[in-house]
């Protein structure tokens, strides 16, 4: 499965242990159902119009053009951010103070000065599109007109010219779905995916299958779901091609008779992570008086909550995670 995928870049090892479950990649509901971003790999200044039942939805490029799927990975790492801090109990706004060389390594990014200067690209085109449509977030439905980010500021570089702290003012649509956990919990392989079109497919399936037992779709809905620009016949070769390559993280597809896509999940959930006797043992020595077996089957829960994703080092993120929520 992993042929196709982009290499992962950053090993687990290199983020902060302690918050490996509270910032795993969340997404929000809405921009997942709905076509937001642009799938072009070039500047894409076209105005996009979308309609499904009730929802009407127009996405204005700036002149650098339509903020792009790649673009996202500000906004995913942005509400990673802010539900963590929810979950732990710390207050949130609006404006998320973040370090980029963080938000690279955590959406599997290169660190290099072009990568960079291709990340504050990235904030011009979210703070340039506009997005006018009446998708109600938090239970709130409004028509009106935003960017997707209301403003972006460097706050800090290096002698050589590299963003070192970035601070980010989410709109306030996007805020609200925050603030009423509207999001869901992604794979951290969607950052590997490579082409647009397997992110925006991605997306649709983490929605719309979750951890049913299938979800079933027209070609000609996924069409118009997905914001492809590809007319239909190039659209169902690119899914074929995408069926055939079947590296998408959780999920496979397959055709149907009837021009229909059937899409499952790929395996059945992975089973609580073991841990070592030794790691009781630290454990107990950690929180003195406390049921360890209690906490270890809360810090499952955590674990089920964030997609169970498999750890390399479960010992270490449980001593971790119990060293944050629960020494003293």
């Amino acid at each position: 499965m992993g042929a196709g995928l982009m290499p992962e870049r950053h090993p687990q090892g290199d983020f902060f242990v302690c918050d490996i479950f509270d910032a795993h990649p969340k997404d929000d509901l809405a921009s997942m159902e709905h076509p937001l971003f642009s799938l072009a790999t070039r500047p894409d200044l076209r105005v996009l119009e979308y309609r499904h039942n009730d929802v009407a939805i127009t996405v204005t490029p700036s002149v650098r053009g339509l903020a792009t799927i790649h673009d996202k990975d500000i906004l995913i790492y942005c509400i990673s951010q802010l539900v963590a801090a929810l979950n732990a109990g710390r207050e949130v706004a609006r404006t998320v103070q973040l370090r980029a060389h963080d938000l690279l390594v955590a959406t599997n990014r290169e660190t290099s000065g072009d990568a960079y200067r291709r990340l504050r690209e990235a904030f011009e085109r979210l703070a340039g599109t506009r997005i006018t449509t009446n998708i109600a977030t938090g239970g709130v439905e409004t028509t009106r007109g935003f960017g997707l980010i209301d403003s972006w500021e460097i706050v800090r570089r290096t002698r050589g010219g590299r963003m070192i702290s970035v601070s980010v003012t989410l709109s306030e649509w996007l805020y609200r779905a925050v603030l009423a956990r509207s999001v869901l919990t992604l794979s951290r392989d969607y950052f590997r995916l490579r082409k647009p079109l397997e992110r925006r497919v991605y997306e649709l399936a983490r929605k719309h299958c979750g951890r049913q037992r299938d979800w079933r779709v027209s070609v000609e809905v996924l069409h118009r779901k997905s914001g492809s620009a590809s007319p239909r016949r190039v659209f169902r070769r690119m899914i074929r091609d995408l069926i055939a390559a079947d590296h998408l993280p959780d999920y496979r597809i397959a055709e149907t008779p009837g021009d229909i896509l059937r899409v499952t999940p790929r395996l059945p959930p992975a089973p609580p992570p073991p841990l070592a006797a030794a790691t009781l043992e630290a454990a107990r020595a950690l929180v003195p008086g406390a049921d360890v077996h209690a906490l270890v089957a809360e810090w499952h829960g955590v674990w089920e909550r964030a997609g169970r994703r498999p750890l390399r080092a479960p010992d270490r993120a449980f001593l971790g995670w119990l060293h944050k929520h629960h020494a003293r």
